[in-house]
């Protein structure tokens, strides 16, 4: 039953960006989720236990779980029935508007995090009258369905917001610190440099808040308020850290350490260099002992 659902959801995917259904029947003994290109919000009733990343949940009773792309999952269930209602979107789907910086910038989707949000009557019977809309347009002709749809994938964002702990700032905090941990851990894993061939792959803020699964913007404003500094200034620092351990401890050319710290020419890495350290490459060279 998994696979027959997950060929149906890639289909209409690849065709549409967006897919709606029902949750029901049996559960099969596991259900492994690897990386994948879509977000999915899963309202379900059932007894299992959720694992996403490095974490592990009891499930009993009625949730909200928001799925990030990045972020593998598995569930393995207690008893053999489950329903409720799932809708999974792709990045395209959303993109152009301002829910595409919602779902992005919120901490329900954030790469080190995928909530899991217990659900009350009220809040059941909310969710279930939007995703049953979501599902009778989804099998109509109705012209502006996409619009709906965005619409009902924002409101039910903000429900979850608001079903959210107080201690909001508290976690805002926390995750704060987790993103800023995850992006100095990122940036120190590329180190030291041993391969000219193998060049740093992540070098600007972009490339980290990809592999992070987060905005640029939200990424930059997270790591200044954590460390003070701006991550463009965090990289360059350790950029040329290792610029200056290679030019002082290895016979590599200069040429050679441009290239393995990423840079496509020579004199790009020239320039960068001394524009961060007021000095050049062959200076430092020449001083080593």
């Amino acid at each position: 039953m998994a696979t027959r659902i997950s060929t149906c959801i890639g289909a209409d995917l690849k065709s549409k960006g967006f897919k709606v259904h029902e949750v029901s029947g049996i559960v099969p003994a596991a259900e492994v989720h690897a990386r994948r290109d879509y977000y999915k919000i899963v309202m379900v009733t059932g007894d299992f236990i959720l694992k996403f990343g490095d974490k592990t949940m009891d499930i009993d009773g009625t949730y909200l779980f928001f799925a990030n792309p990045n972020v593998h999952h598995t569930t393995i269930p207690r008893s053999l029935e489950r329903s409720g209602y799932a809708c999974v979107f792709t990045e395209d789907f959303i993109a152009g508007r301002e829910l595409t910086d919602l779902v992005q910038n919120s901490p329900l989707f954030r790469s080190s995090e995928s909530p899991v949000l217990p659900l009350n009557p009220e809040q059941v019977a909310f969710l279930t009258s939007i995703y049953r809309k979501m599902l009778t347009v989804y099998n109509s002709d109705y012209e502006h369905r996409d619009e709906l749809f965005r619409n009902c994938i924002e409101l039910i964002i903000h429900e979850a917001l608001l079903i959210q702990p107080a201690n909001q700032d508290l976690r805002e905090h926390n995750a704060a610190a987790r993103v800023t941990r995850s992006f100095l851990e990122l940036l120190e894993r590329q180190f030291p440099i041993d391969n000219p061939a193998e060049p740093l792959k992540l070098r600007t803020a972009q490339d980290f808040a990809n592999s992070l699964s987060v905005h640029t913007n939200y990424l930059n404003r997270t790591v200044k308020a954590v460390t003070g500094k701006p991550t463009s200034v965090l990289i360059a620092e350790r950029i040329t850290a290792e610029a200056r351990a290679l030019l002082q401890h290895t016979n590599w050319s200069v040429a050679d350490i441009a290239y393995g710290l990423g840079f496509e020419y020579p004199t790009y890495f020239n320039n960068y260099f001394k524009r961060i350290t007021g000095t050049t490459p062959n200076a430092i060279r020449t001083t080593r002992v």
